[in-house]
């Protein structure tokens, strides 16, 4: 069965091919009733959906006063970042949410405080109800965790991080077939999971639970050991389902103990992954299948964070009484114990106590309702943002080649009196201040007959270098940019990805970046089974190389573009395909791109 990834989407974590900055379900409100919009993240928005058209139809809706609730899918750390800025585009974020629920109270308190930064009143409610429950775990492959002694010995980041510093990986532990310890992990900026996986790795390395302060971030010991963990990273997924469903489509292929060893992810992702259903959602007429090498949840022994999901009645200033009293009502309607029971359904567990935790969370689906044992206490909202801040100074550093197509297609008009290539162009230049100084970037551009001392299909305009060095040549080049001939797609995806596995780095993420707005088109790469060789050579040489991975990110770029395409290269080494049909949406998703690193 082929696996369709869920790509986070210019950063609003949005289905891949279905590229719409919102996704309102709900119908239009009748006439006189109160519309509550409600903002909340993806993991939660099929369900919420369910509860509000239920509870639209009450008579605890329409009693004094008709209130009609509207549910939006908003990723917990875009949400956060609009409120910080005002909310002030709802043409590209949807409307102006009353009740706002992202997946962890922590984004609540980190909104709050960069709101205080800014002079500004706190918005989110300090003692909103959580709606459900799940805890981070570390997810591994079950023989994995039994070569580390699991469940017998606890594990937990302590022993991850000595795997991780072992020059002989997986042999010190009998299996040298899987190659090197590989961790999986999500970006803290967007990722709620990536979040708390960073909170928990400072405690570890500060020997604490609760507490954790401004100075035990600056410990020099604590930096290194932040250090040593992200060196095992080998890329940052923008949301953990590019690795689940990497995970899976190579657990089809009997790869799944060389792809990665282990990915910080939510307890209900583990039940979804080991119930044939790595990405929480099944596409029309998909039937589940389990994976052959099953997930289990590892619950740190250092402690771990739940996702507790609040539900905020915000303290806005477009937020009316009337709204906020609407709001109220949907709050009980959620906590009733028959609608709670629905959470359990999908994987997690009630946030109304009087609700008991049970089935699917079992150990047949590779999780443990007894666990965790330890709490880990949410840190103050100042401590939070600079975790967030210091995660971007340690984190691994990148080494990557932006790929940009400029045929001549590039040359059509992209609505706002702009050509496709002026829209990415501006979107290339914002997204270079992503990188951070050390991180190394180098430019190539493709079209066919190319000139240059004699024509050739690709054109290397800033050799891989240091970003703090380069960055402006690189933006320089980026504007210079024509449209020219035709689109030497496969030749220059080859030539790429080569380029950069002949000079991988050992301690960075190794990556290309191409973005292209169509199909192949160059005569001497063009016979039928084409693509064909151009897959299997990129998978031969992921699977041959997996001590040299090198991730190729495709951007599909206006409606002409191949995504079906774009997306089986990306596959083939276990990366990720960005869905940009509507060229309007080229810089968030360049956003998104970037968060891989």
């Amino acid at each position: 069965m082929r696996r369709v990834p869920i790509v986070l989407c210019a950063l609003a974590t949005l289905v891949l091919g279905a590229c719409k900055v919102n996704s309102n379900t709900s119908g239009g409100a009748p006439n006189g009733c109160t519309t509550v919009n409600a903002a909340v993240s993806p993991e939660k928005f099929d369900l919420l959906t369910n509860l509000a058209d239920s509870f639209n139809s009450t008579d605890a809706a329409k009693k004094n006063g008709c209130v009609f609730v509207k549910v939006q899918k908003k990723s917990s750390g875009v949400g956060s970042q609009n409120l910080v800025d005002g909310w002030t585009d709802e043409d590209a974020d949807g409307p102006r949410p009353t009740i706002w629920s992202p997946a962890a109270s922590s984004w609540g308190a980190i909104t709050n405080q960069r709101l205080s930064v800014a002079g500004q009143s706190p918005v989110a409610p300090t003692n909103a109800k959580s709606f459900m429950l799940t805890p981070l775990v570390i997810a591994m492959p079950q023989p994995m965790a039994s070569a580390l002694g699991y469940p017998a010995t606890p594990l937990g980041y302590a022993d991850l991080l000595k795997l991780a510093r072992d020059p002989a990986g997986w042999a010190g532990k009998g299996h040298p077939e899987w190659g090197p310890f590989k961790l999986g992990k999500t970006n803290p900026n967007f990722s709620t999971s990536a979040l708390n996986a960073t909170i928990a790795q400072y405690y570890a390395a500060t020997d604490k639970v609760r507490d954790l302060t401004l100075e035990d971030l600056n410990r020099p010991d604590v930096g290194a050991y932040a250090k040593a963990i992200e060196s095992s990273v080998v890329h940052y997924g923008d949301i953990t389902n590019t690795f689940l469903n990497n995970w899976y489509r190579n657990d089809q292929r009997g790869t799944a103990l060389t792809y990665v060893s282990a990915v910080a992810v939510e307890e209900k992702s583990v039940i979804d992954y080991n119930t044939g259903n790595p990405d929480g959602i099944l596409q029309p007429g998909e039937k589940p299948r389990r994976p052959k090498v099953q997930l289990v949840a590892i619950y740190p022994k250092e402690g771990t964070l739940f996702s507790d999901s609040p539900f905020y009645v915000l303290n806005a200033s477009w937020v009316t009484a009337k709204q906020k009293e609407g709001a109220a009502r949907f709050e009980t309607f959620v906590q009733e114990p028959a609608n709670q029971r629905q959470v359990l359904k999908f994987g997690f567990r009630p946030g109304n106590p009087q609700v008991a935790v049970g089935t699917p969370i079992t150990s047949a689906n590779g999780v443990d309702p007894n666990q965790p044992q330890t709490t880990l206490g949410v840190p103050t909202p100042p401590v939070l943002v600079r975790l967030i801040e210091r995660w971007s100074e340690d984190r691994k550093g990148a080494r990557v080649l932006l790929v940009i197509d400029v045929s001549g297609s590039m040359g059509d008009d992209a609505g706002n009196g702009q050509t496709k290539l002026e829209l990415a162009q501006q979107a290339a230049t914002k997204a270079l201040d992503q990188f951070k100084g050390d991180d190394l970037v180098g430019l190539r551009i493709f079209s066919t007959n190319l000139q240059s001392k004699e024509p050739q299909d690709y054109l290397d305009l800033v050799p891989i270098g240091p970003i703090a060095g380069n960055r402006e040549q690189l933006k320089s080049k980026i504007r210079s940019l024509i449209p020219t001939q035709g689109t030497p797609l496969y030749t220059v995806a080859k030539a790429s990805y080569d380029t950069l596995q002949q000079s991988y780095d050992p301690a960075r993420i190794n990556a290309v970046v191409l973005l292209t707005d169509g199909a192949n088109q160059d005569p001497r790469n063009g016979s039928p089974d084409a693509l064909d060789r151009l897959i299997a050579n990129l998978r031969s040489n992921a699977e041959g190389a997996s001590s040299t991975p090198v991730r190729l990110f495709t951007i599909a770029y206006g409606k002409d573009a191949r995504l079906d395409v774009l997306q089986r290269m990306a596959e083939a080494t276990n990366a990720a395909a960005y869905d940009a049909g509507d060229p309007q949406t080229i810089d968030k998703v360049f956003t998104a791109v970037v968060s891989n690193f």
